[in-house]
């Protein structure tokens, strides 16, 4: 079929319509209804390699948010009849009768659907909340019992490439603290104990035997292998790139290639919905660009009178508290080099060793990224506000934020990771369910490793309480 646009005006939404189709995904044919898809998938024909320029990588991310932002229909592959929301690849036991549930999903249309407050890429309210139950691998029932699903608030993704580069920074100082220890055991023939750290974050002790064994019993807030997952609210997906698959599946019914294609499951159609190809590596990267290049929240005090000062007054307190014995003020980052894929994914998620060259996405080439502060190392010091270390948050007395009944990877159900604070201003409502409607509530709902804080801000004054929410509220994402 031959389409002429010869005959349309110049600047026809139409027109530019189908010449960004064409470009995107070659000729249109004669039963295929184009304008109902997805225009920006496949726009990237190849994995990116190597170090984007400026202009390669604004291409690069304009891609990925075209993509964040698609309302995804049945024409590209949404749904997933025959496949479940687990992360590993599963069939349905039962054929599926509606295309959308609530709870197991799929349950949006575009990813802006859950990630918009303040704006795309950002947090979601209540009602956008999601459930995370894949360890129902074969689950095909809606239900909002805690037994079968653990509901969660949807975090938001400003800052995000920085936070990844900081926990594949203090991986790799937590794994080098390992074979050091394995080292000096085999040198000395004696046991050796050696506490872990990473940028000053205290992740417990790792002890080893001369026999090349290690005990990991004393690990605090870190899995076994060593890797710091930053991801969610528990701390259990390790990069942007798993993260952007896991949900496509679940959300979207959207399948990427890299996990559900046919060199993992042997079909090029898994879930049955008779569309292949429908998330390639390159969609994945473009999609992991963006969000990696998205700008880190910052502090910005409202134009009213007095908030300035109580903001200040608010900081302090926050210190004296103990807030800041999770909610590190800043953590420091080494290199902005961002590559992907990146080095600690697994099967399912592409990493470096799985592709010939991998893409380097430069984030000191973004404007924004040039006001991060740094220390007198020259490192950048990122203003997260949190640790990327999981803790206990709920004691025999406080257990407000202990409604889950399900463990997730192996992480207790009443243990969460550090929120990281930057945003908060922005982000309401709050708490890892999005049930607490102010800032107050969710300090006061604070137990477990939170409590001592939580209690030195409950005896305090309104007035020192007044000035620890208004420096919070300083706190926020500006698109």
């Amino acid at each position: 079929m031959k389409i002429s646009t010869g005959g349309w005006r110049r600047g026809s939404r139409l027109a530019s319509a189908l010449a960004l189709h064409l470009t995107m995904t070659g000729p249109v044919m004669a039963d295929e209804p184009w304008a109902e898809r997805t225009q920006a998938l496949g726009a990237t024909a190849d994995m990116p390699t190597g170090v984007l320029s400026s202009d390669g990588l604004k291409k690069l991310t304009e891609t990925g948010k075209a993509l964040f932002e698609a309302s995804f229909t049945t024409l590209d592959g949404v749904g997933r009849p025959e496949a479940t929301q687990a992360i590993d690849p599963t069939r349905r036991k039962h054929p599926r009768e509606q295309a959308f549930f609530r709870t197991a999903g799929p349950d949006a249309g575009s990813c802006a659907a859950c990630h918009n407050q303040p704006a795309s890429g950002g947090a979601g309210d209540f009602v956008a909340n999601v459930f995370a139950s894949e360890g129902f691998e074969s689950a095909d029932f809606d239900s909002l019992d805690p037994q079968f699903s653990s509901e969660r608030g949807t975090n938001h993704l400003f800052g995000a490439g920085l936070v990844e580069l900081l926990a594949r920074e203090m991986s790799l100082e937590l794994q080098a603290v390992r074979n050091e220890a394995l080292s000096q055991a085999r040198a000395t023939g004696e046991p050796v104990r050696l506490g872990l750290r990473a940028k000053d974050v205290d992740f417990g002790y790792i002890s080893a035997e001369p026999d090349g064994s290690v005990n990991l019993d004393e690990l605090d807030g870190v899995d076994t292998d060593l890797v710091v997952r930053p991801f969610t609210q528990k701390g259990v997906m390790t990069s942007l790139r798993q993260f952007t698959i896991n949900a496509l599946n679940h959300h979207h019914g959207m399948q990427a290639e890299e996990r559900f294609g046919a060199r993992w499951t042997g079909s090029d159609d898994f879930d049955g919905d008779g569309k292949t190809g429908e998330i390639t590596a390159a969609d994945v990267s473009a999609l992991v660009a963006w969000q990696a290049t998205l700008p880190a929240p910052v502090r910005k005090v409202p134009e009213i009178d007095g908030w300035g000062e109580a903001a200040a007054r608010g900081e302090t307190h926050f210190t004296d508290f103990g807030c800041t014995t999770c909610h590190r003020p800043a953590l420091p980052l080494e290199s902005l080099s961002f590559t992907d894929p990146g080095p600690f994914d697994l099967s399912g998620t592409l990493n470096d060793r799985q592709v010939g060259a991998y893409a380097v996405y430069d984030i000191a080439l973004l404007d924004w990224a040039k006001n991060l502060p740094r220390d007198d190392q020259g490192r950048i010091l990122v203003p997260l506000f949190g640790d990327l270390k999981r803790h206990v948050m709920t004691d025999n007395q406080i257990d407000a934020l202990g409604n889950e009944l399900l463990s997730q990877r192996f992480v207790d159900r009443n243990i969460f990771q550090t929120a990281e604070l930057w945003g908060v201003g922005s982000t309401q409502p709050y708490g890892h369910r999005n049930d607490f409607s102010s800032l107050d509530e969710i300090i006061l709902a604070h137990g477990g490793n939170g409590r001592q804080a939580r209690d030195a801000y409950d005896a305090a004054a309104k007035t020192e309480k007044s000035d620890l929410i208004a420096f919070l509220k300083t706190l926020v994402i500006v698109p």
